[in-house]
């Protein structure tokens, strides 16, 4: 089944998602929802709150990044519970877009490397360094389970610049082909 997302202007993606419990019967069936919408959708990742869920769950699948980074051909992965312990290496900036904000683009400058700690879909837990463009989509998706967005990385200028943008996408004047969610209406 394929879940609407919700898009910029939902209180949802500013909440700080809740822990997911070992023994959660819903877990696989929203997995899998997920990887049906995200692929849909044409993304890279998806994070849980994106979806109406305020739960610590994104999934990753990084093969669009193997043309520059060919390690990522198989990197497909569920993160459940994820904590980055810390980030590290020099920053850099890459053009980043998102589902909930359907039709921008911007660039954001983020440390190459972080250590994340998570469990995977069958609750077996790692601690792995991840860099690169792995890294960069795996903060991207973190931050959606901390109630942040993208754009709250862009200078007051950028913001102000995309304000109409951000209304339109806020209204609904925005209609990616996926479908979306706006003040509770599913369209």
């Amino acid at each position: 089944m394929k879940y609407p997302v919700t898009i910029y202007g939902d209180p949802l993606l500013r909440k700080k998602a809740k822990n997911i419990e070992k023994d959660d019967q819903k877990l696989k069936d929203i997995i899998e929802n997920m990887w049906e919408t995200m692929y849909y959708s044409d993304g890279v990742g998806l994070a849980a709150p994106q979806v109406g869920f305020s739960i610590r769950l994104f999934i990753i699948d990084a093969k669009s990044g193997a043309d520059e980074e060919p390690e990522m051909k198989d990197f497909k992965k569920v993160f459940i519970n994820p904590k980055i312990i810390e980030t590290a290496g020099e920053e850099w900036v890459m053009n980043e877009g998102c589902l909930s904000l359907p039709e921008i683009r911007e660039d954001v400058s983020r440390q190459d490397e972080i250590r994340l700690q998570y469990f995977d879909e069958n609750f077996v837990e790692y601690e792995e360094v991840f860099k690169g463009f792995a890294g960069r989509v795996i903060q991207h998706e973190y931050d959606h389970l901390e109630g942040i967005l993208f754009v709250d990385y862009l200078s007051p200028l950028r913001k102000r610049l995309l304000k109409s943008k951000l209304s339109a996408i806020a209204t609904g004047k925005i209609r990616p082909h996926y479908r979306i969610k706006v003040s509770g209406k599913i369209l």
